[in-house]
């Protein structure tokens, strides 16, 4: 039922009104002003724009869960779809993510287009930032500029983040937020502002979170963040940025839900199902503890951006940097009646992308090289349920291998003619992966012996990623454009191949089929991407309609 009051005016009001019909009132000009969630965004010389971006006003509207992960701070973008298992933003690599219907393994990620990956899985390490700490993120769901250092691929789209360098003014943030399920997070921000005649600035923050699971026994977090910048302008031409990223995590897993526990109307029956609290005694049922199911991860990233301005058409950008993973996550597997399983990441990578840009009136021009140098030591451990604990059994599979490389060329130009605007680029990647010895285990010793039939050849995987683009001003309002793009990802899920290998291992053998055969049907994914439509931009909003758009997908 709708009630409805009636109501009347003052006399005073009533006067007022009559005054204002006798006579015309100039009012003052009042202006309204509004920070952007989304703007369209361009990489660096370039004059298309291909992407779109977050401000720090958008990140902060998808609440305390899009602090701690990428995904979560643009999950109101169109086209990009994010699931996970916890409201916190604390349960990491347990998310399912897609850019126009890819799994976010396959895309970049990047910090100032320095890139951020790992393996096993295979692909972005979105949990590392405190997302206070950055100024922006930006999106590329179909062709990728070429200067944004991709790592394995970019199949999945690229995200490049944008850090909060340190401020030219001192200031301090502190939050401190909690929530349901004993969640908890702190974060402090410390600018020094400009410390000398020279420039000299710095930045530092803190922070600590943790949450209880929603559903079962288990934990959160603890998860510890710290990160460092200094700004040091050189002279008139040149400024260094040193930027450093340490983040220490802990976790309880979530258990994944079956098929038929979330068909035919069951799931809210399973909702809160999860792993055991308390051990049976019983491996095939203790390989569900929820104290057997969890994993540590530790990360330490630092690049630098160096610019050096030769003159007024010249410049000069080098991005050095180094990044490390020290991972350990025990699961449960049904292998041998139950026993649990240890994954181990040991991940160094460094390298440098460099870059010199070239501007000639209302044309510029990009070329660069990056070049990566990587170890992955990746493999798996068994421990067998007993009645004292967890017993050792030897190693499941061994990832180690040797150094990989990343060799990438790539060139950039764009221009301006009146209201038409233009680029192009082009990318030649090449990956040179590294031989891998292989390895059984001794049944009685657990010690590790030679295997050749598990071992793979070093190989080299090359591709050639063009990008172009181009729009067309009919107004200050309206816009057409089109860009393509070519993307990639190089062969991934060799954890998965070897373990089907090491299943199987005796059928193999019995067929004269080695790991190397099913290696050697591995290849570059790409996928061609395009891009048509027109955009709308006013005062306080823009609209950006796509009328075409394709993913393909060939090896």
């Amino acid at each position: 039922m709708i009630y409805f009051q009636k109501t009347s005016l003052s006399p005073y009001v009533a006067i007022g009104l009559l005054a204002v019909s006798l006579h015309a009132v100039e009012l003052e000009k009042i202006e309204v002003e509004a920070d952007r969630l989304i703007t369209p965004t361009m990489q660096a010389n370039e004059t298309v724009y291909t992407g779109s971006e977050v401000t720090q006003k958008g990140m902060e509207l998808q609440g305390t869960k899009a602090t701690t992960n990428v995904y979560e701070a643009i999950g109101l973008l169109p086209g990009i779809s994010v699931e996970t298992p916890d409201s916190s933003g604390l349960a990491i690599e347990q998310s399912s993510v897609r850019v126009r219907g890819v799994k976010s393994s396959m895309g970049a990620l990047s910090v100032e287009g320095v890139p951020n990956y790992g393996g096993n899985p295979i692909g972005p390490r979105d949990y590392l930032y405190d997302m206070e700490n950055m100024e922006s993120i930006s999106i590329y769901k179909g062709g990728v500029p070429a200067d944004i250092g991709t790592g394995v691929g970019s199949r999945g789209g690229a995200i490049t983040l944008h850090p909060r360098w340190a401020e030219k003014e001192f200031g301090f943030d502190v939050s401190q937020s909690i929530g349901s399920n004993d969640y908890t997070k702190s974060y402090f921000r410390l600018d020094s502002g400009i410390l000398n005649e020279s420039g000299t600035r710095f930045s530092g923050s803190l922070s600590y979170a943790e949450a209880d699971k929603f559903r079962g026994e288990g934990e959160l977090g603890p998860r510890v963040n710290g990160n460092v910048s200094l700004v040091q302008p050189v002279g008139d031409k040149a400024t260094i940025k040193l930027w450093y990223n340490h983040n220490d995590q802990e976790q309880h897993l979530y258990r994944p839900l079956t098929y038929s526990q979330i068909s035919n109307g069951n799931l809210s029956s399973n909702y809160k199902t999860d792993y055991n609290s308390a051990l049976s005694g019983v491996a095939s049922k203790d390989i569900y503890y929820y104290d057997y199911n969890k994993g540590t991860y530790k990360n330490d990233d630092f690049l630098s951006v160096i610019t050096y301005h030769i003159d007024d058409t010249f410049a000069l950008n080098l991005k050095p940097y180094y990044s490390s993973e020290d991972t350990q996550i025990y699961q449960g597997v049904t292998s041998n009646g139950g026993r649990i399983q240890k994954r181990t990441r040991d991940i160094e990578r460094y390298g440098i992308l460099s870059e010199v840009e070239a501007t000639f009136g209302d044309m510029k021009a990009v070329l660069g090289y990056h070049y990566e140098n990587s170890s992955m030591d990746i493999s798996t451990q068994n421990y067998a349920i007993t009645s004292s604990g967890l017993s050792y059994r030897g190693y499941g599979v061994v990832g180690t291998s040797g150094t990989t490389y990343i060799n990438t060329p790539y060139m950039k130009v764009s221009g301006k003619q009146g209201d038409f605007n233009w680029q192009g680029g082009v990318k030649y990647f090449k990956f040179e992966d590294s031989e891998s010895l292989g390895y059984t285990t001794n049944s009685t010793t657990y010690a590790l012996e030679r295997a050749s039939d598990l071992d793979r050849d070093a190989t080299d995987y090359t591709i050639v990623l063009p990008t172009i683009g181009a729009s067309y001003d009919m107004d200050e309002a309206w816009q057409l454009y089109a860009n393509y793009g070519k993307n990639f990802i190089r062969p991934y899920s060799y954890m998965p191949l070897m373990n089907t290998y090491n299943t199987y291992r005796t059928q193999f053998q019995a067929a004269g089929v080695t790991a190397q055969d099913l290696f050697d049907g591995y290849g570059i994914e790409k996928s061609d991407n395009f891009d048509v439509g027109i955009r709308y931009k006013a005062d306080l909003f823009e609209i950006s309609q796509h009328s075409f758009m394709a993913n393909t997908k060939t090896f």
